[in-house]
């Protein structure tokens, strides 16, 4: 397991990741409305969607041998080596439009995705 942060100096080079202010506090909002505060956003990549891969969205409270912690402002991310594989580099905001609220990744390494942004191609 490796636990990173955004204030950490010994991160691999290109296997980070960064969680925006807004996705960092609706994290921070739902793992208190769970009455969790150990509650963390697990984000997954798996085969499948429109466009080869997709994202998945989950809250854990455990973080496995494979997983990278990363951490902003009282909220936290986990992800597992494989996805981190193909996530290395990406942002994760929350954004709230006229479609709705959402958590959306921001992924330098997909090539192509869906118009809804769920799923990608390397």
């Amino acid at each position: 397991m490796s636990i990173l942060s955004e204030n950490q100096s010994d991160t691999p080079a290109g296997r980070v990741m960064n969680l925006t202010a807004s996705a960092a506090a609706r994290i921070a909002k739902l793992a208190a409305l769970e009455g969790n505060p150990d509650q963390m956003l697990r984000l997954t990549v798996s085969g499948g969607g429109c466009s080869g891969f997709q994202y998945g969205f989950s809250f854990d409270t455990a973080v496995n041998e494979d997983d990278h912690l990363f951490a902003r402002d009282n909220a936290k991310m986990v992800v597992d080596d494989t996805s981190l594989d193909l996530l290395a580099g990406a942002e994760v905001d929350f954004v709230e439009d006229l479609m709705g609220s959402y958590f959306k990744v921001n992924n330098p390494n997909a090539a192509s995705s869906c118009g809804c942004g769920a799923s990608f191609s390397v």
